[in-house]
């Protein structure tokens, strides 16, 4: 699969209209896709041994969307062959009281996954740039007035970037996914929650509230991934209408991203490769 036309590196700005929400790229059917995501599973659970064992680098996947989108199952169905002792999942809601008294970064800082881990986080501190801006709730924040100015969220962006930049140059792989969904499918998808009793606990007032500003994310969406899209941590915008699409450009992505890292297993050296054959003997007249 072509990936580049779902990726956005920082060498020019981007329009969120621009992208469609629908496409399939080809994928004649949920079944098709649901064979190679399927495939690409096995062969993502083969790439994170490899990652351990390389034990260099860490993975940091990062999904942002709109509400329904489908985040969750994203997450659910993409990593599902991964093993779970390796893999560390964060879903970053409203900040708490300690995590109000240090800076935007810390809370997901402390939450980075350690070398040959794969680290996921459900919403990260892109909200920072996004809910925060759209509501301005950095008002709220107790950072010193003199801090607070015009120019917080250019500076914001600034802070996100270096970050990911010191990150990525210490071992930690940053993929950055924006889950596109139309307004329309989140429409339908807010229905179908209403409609059916296992998924009501999932939909809320503020659902509907936080939807009446639509324009203002899409706008704060798109200064976000024109602001922060680099070569070391691009942008990945997927045409999420068609969930079964979604999921497998996320795992063509993901494993793209592990292979270009060139991992290998330990080698031995000849003393320990001797010692190998003594160890088998032994076992063999045990």
């Amino acid at each position: 699969m072509e990936l580049n036309a779902f990726t956005v590196n920082g060498k020019k700005k981007i329009k969120l209209e621009d992208f469609s929400t629908d496409f399939t790229g080809g994928i004649k059917s949920k079944k098709e896709a649901e064979k190679k995501l399927a495939r690409n599973i096995e062969k993502m659970a083969e790439l994170q041994n490899k990652l351990y064992a390389h034990d260099k680098y860490s993975l940091l996947i990062i999904f942002q969307a709109m509400d329904a989108a489908g985040k969750d199952s994203a997450i659910k169905h993409v990593m599902s062959g991964v093993n779970p002792q390796g893999t560390q999942v964060f879903s970053f809601k409203q900040p708490s009281a300690e995590e109000l008294d240090h800076d935007f970064l810390w809370r997901t800082t402390k939450a980075l996954p350690e070398r040959g881990r794969i680290g996921i986080f459900n919403r990260s501190y892109y909200e920072e740039v996004l809910v925060v801006k759209v509501h301005n709730l950095v008002q709220n924040q107790k950072i010193p007035a003199e801090f607070v100015t015009e120019n917080i969220w250019k500076e914001r962006y600034e802070q996100i970037r270096d970050f990911e930049k010191h990150i990525s140059m210490s071992g930690t792989k940053v993929i950055k996914f924006f889950l596109n969904v139309s307004k329309d499918e989140q429409k339908k998808r807010f229905l179908k929650r209403l409609e059916t009793p296992s998924k009501n606990w999932k939909f809320s007032a503020a659902d509907l509230a936080e939807r009446k500003l639509w324009n203002k994310y899409q706008k704060s969406y798109e200064d976000a991934i024109n602001a922060t899209s680099t070569k070391l941590a691009p942008w990945h915008i997927i045409p999420a209408d068609n969930k079964w699409f979604a999921r497998l450009v996320i795992s063509e992505v993901i494993n793209d991203t592990l292979e270009s890292l060139k991992m290998e297993y330990p080698k031995l050296n000849e003393e320990q490769m001797q010692n190998l054959g003594m160890y088998k003997a032994e076992l063999e007249k045990d």
